[in-house]
């Protein structure tokens, strides 16, 4: 397991419910800010489990629905425990059928609740991606503003050590071309609590993208509660040399590589966007002012991916600011292998990225 320093708020106090009449509204505890003494370390899957049982105290229209989320306590143990405190109507098991369960959830948003529905793996969310792309996200558009859909859809993102191709898809790619989805994927506890509050919270249905191996990090997570809004980066370093956007697991992939960068004089920015839609292009365009060189780090596939979203909006915003042409660093064009070296050549790593870096100072 690694243990990692994240931001915390610099001063706590209660925030109340922010979903403000004539808008939707969350305090700004996302500022890179230094850990406290005395703060916590909990683990990722802990602080997933903070946000929602918070919330699930706050207001009684927020349930959790999935497979095995209640009686085994999560797959993954995200839930453990929850089923005690909320009992069997608000901590709910599923049979294996997500496009039941997720059209049940977005009836249920429909008519006032608040849905958590956990996918065990977004590979699985494909069963349901009508429910998804046709039904939550175009049912404001669709109903002229009568039925939002306040529902949140949960789980494990991406390669999760041999589980082969099938179980290992980045959907971010896919599911964000779509317009009515919110689409957030957290690095670190800190970020993954504050914005899954934000996530519960929100009149739009969001697409929360968790990895199942990070699910062990550990990080200072404060006691108080804090919400993070959607859109706003988090400048993890600092450097002139190049900038450097990743989101999700390859932020640590780029933190790594930025120390090995940084021991033969090579600093870079690096920012962790914490959500892709919507995505935070003002920070990444104020960031190439000083550097003027872009390596965008993707655990998609490069073909239409969310890194090649960031280079198009880099060169329609900030042209003129790049001395060279941006690079992409994604996992290789190829379905997920299977084995465990093969696993590791396939996605971004730290060695990739400083390669990248290098041909782009070059």
């Amino acid at each position: 397991m690694t243990t990692m320093t994240a931001p915390v708020p610099s001063g706590g106090r209660r925030v109340e419910h922010p979903a403000l009449p004539g808008g939707f509204a969350v305090p700004d505890f996302s500022a890179p800010l230094p850990p406290r003494e005395g703060d916590r370390v909990i683990q990722f899957r802990e602080a997933l489990r903070e946000a929602m049982s918070e919330e699930m105290r706050r207001d009684k229209r927020v349930f959790l629905m999935g497979e095995e989320v209640a009686e085994y306590n999560g797959a993954y143990k995200v839930s453990q425990g929850m089923l005690d405190e909320f009992g069997p109507k608000r901590i709910i098991d599923s049979p294996i059928s997500e496009n039941g369960f997720a059209g049940l959830g977005i009836a249920a948003a429909m008519y006032g609740l608040r849905p958590i529905i956990e996918f065990m793996s977004w590979s699985f969310s494909l069963v349901a991606a009508d429910q998804l792309l046709n039904n939550a996200a175009k049912l404001l558009y669709m109903s002229g503003g009568q039925w939002g859909c306040p529902i949140v859809f949960r789980g494990n993102d991406g390669a999760g050590g041999q589980l082969g191709s099938t179980h290992s898809w980045c959907v971010e790619a896919l599911y964000a071309n779509v317009p009515g989805t919110k689409i957030v994927i957290p690095s670190n506890p800190y970020d993954g609590k504050g914005l899954l509050k934000t996530a519960i919270l929100d009149p739009d249905p969001v697409f929360f993208l968790e990895s199942e191996r990070m699910l062990g990090d550990k990080a200072h997570v404060p006691e108080e509660e804090y919400y993070i809004p959607f859109g706003k980066a988090r400048l993890v370093r600092e450097g002139d040399a190049a900038t450097l956007v990743s989101f999700g697991r390859p932020v640590h992939f780029c933190a790594e590589a930025c120390e090995q960068l940084a021991a033969e004089g090579i600093e870079c920015d690096l920012l962790d966007m914490r959500t892709v839609r919507p995505l935070d292009m003002a920070s990444v365009v104020e960031s190439l002012k000083r550097t003027n060189r872009l390596v965008v780090v993707d655990q998609s596939w490069p073909f239409a991916s969310i890194a090649s979203e960031v280079i198009t909006q880099a060169i329609e915003q900030a042209f003129d600011w790049l001395d060279g042409p941006p690079i992409r660093v994604n996992t290789d064009d190829v379905p997920t292998p299977y084995a465990k070296a093969m696993e590791f050549a396939y996605l971004p790593n730290a060695e990739k990225i400083v390669a990248a870096v290098k041909r782009s100072l070059a």
